[in-house]
């Protein structure tokens, strides 16, 4: 059994190896012709390109991982078929559950290859990709924001502990790659939603520890009424109180990795980040659902290579009333696509329903393994 387990080991990884590096040439050429109208743009070449491309492999390894392990097991599995070596095995006292735990352990070999390339990989090259294009071509992070970036924080007494006093809103017109912010706006009301004091500074920079050091502050607080009825400003104190500092220190929730998560694609994310972001937006009270999902499907997502096996199995069944390797495979190709296309479908229905992140995440594989499991028992009986 042993040796059995090595050769479908083996010839499951030579297929999913070469359906994978298909689909990377396939998708570095749509990249290719993509960023051709990039070039010449600030010091942006050619060579540049090519270097970008191979920086964004990781993030489609990801993305194509349970692809291509639906097609290469489908390839296996219809060479065995066709060769009637499964046939063989199977006489050989090769039972569906034999053949369903061998592939289990293939399976988990993926499944492990996955996760990491998702949780360790993508999110350190697609950013490394991110800040290279954008440097050579002299865009910013905020760019594709029209009025900047914006963000909530929380306010409390003592830095980042102690009573909650308030919240501030932040918003920051231009971020560049190295993490410095320019044009920097803050917004700060207290807990009766009144506004308290407003900072504009002209250039920010992270000092860790979540403190900001700005420089060139204009710092206005303003009288409201109940800061009156408080007698925190004297009656004679004017509404408004204009200060210009030039350097002022800030201490936030708000640093340079959650900004950054604002202008990245979630699912270039891991899924640390997103549980992480995913708190700072519960406790501001900002609408997570959204990112909630994302992480469910970070979690979830390599797993769903067992799902792609189990569909894959009861192909090997098939060697009588297949119409070839080929028509297999397109098969394959048509489930494959299928599942993007219902796990993407689930994403944006559970949004808009406001279901239960899990089980939008969820739903999609569990459809498809219940799909698996029918058709090795249509297989099996006819």
């Amino acid at each position: 059994m042993k040796i059995l387990q090595r050769y479908f080991l083996s010839q499951i990884i030579k297929s999913v190896a070469f359906i994978l590096v298909a689909f990377l040439g396939l998708f570095a050429f749509f990249d290719l012709i993509s960023e051709l109208s990039s070039v010449g743009r600030g010091g942006y070449q050619l060579h540049h390109v090519f270097i970008y491309i191979l920086l964004g492999f990781p993030g489609y390894i990801y993305e194509l991982m349970p692809f291509a392990v639906l097609i290469g097991t489908i390839y296996a599995m219809a060479l065995f078929a066709s060769n009637s070596e499964f046939t063989i095995m199977r006489v050989s006292s090769l039972s569906t559950r034999d053949a369903c735990w061998m592939l289990a352990k293939v399976g988990l070999v993926f499944l492990l290859f996955t996760f990491l390339v998702g949780e360790v990989l993508t999110p350190y090259t697609s950013r490394i990709a991110s800040d290279f294009r954008n440097n050579l071509i002299g865009r910013n992070l905020s760019d594709k924001f029209r009025t900047g970036m914006w963000s909530k924080d929380t306010i409390r007494e003592k830095g980042r502990e102690g009573a909650v006093t308030g919240s501030r809103f932040m918003n920051i017109k231009t971020m560049r790659p190295d993490g410095t912010i320019e044009q920097i706006k803050l917004y700060e009301f207290d807990q009766n939603l009144e506004l308290a004091r407003t900072l504009t500074a002209v250039k920010g920079h992270y000092l860790g520890n979540h403190e900001w050091e700005l420089n060139g502050v204009v710092e206005t607080q303003i009288k409201s009424a109940s800061q009156s009825k408080n007698k925190r400003f004297p009656d004679s104190a004017p509404a408004l109180v204009t200060q210009k500092h030039d350097s002022v220190r800030l201490i936030s929730d708000v640093t340079p990795d959650i900004l950054s998560v604002i202008s990245v694609d979630a699912n270039k994310m891991s899924a640390y980040e997103l549980a992480v972001y995913n708190r700072h937006l519960v406790e501001n009270k900002q609408d997570a659902t959204s990112y909630q999902i994302a992480f469910w499907k970070k979690i979830i997502y390599p797993f769903s290579v067992f799902v792609m096996m189990a569909l894959a199995l009861p192909f090997a069944y098939l060697h009588f009333r297949s119409g070839g390797v080929s028509l297999k495979i397109f098969t394959g190709i048509m489930i494959g696509v299928a599942f993007i296309l219902i796990n993407n479908l689930f994403s944006h229905i559970g949004l808009l329903n406001t279901w239960p992140p899990f089980l939008t995440a969820v739903i999609p594989s569990l459809l498809f393994l219940l799909s698996a499991v029918f058709a090795l028992w249509w297989v099996e009986r006819h």
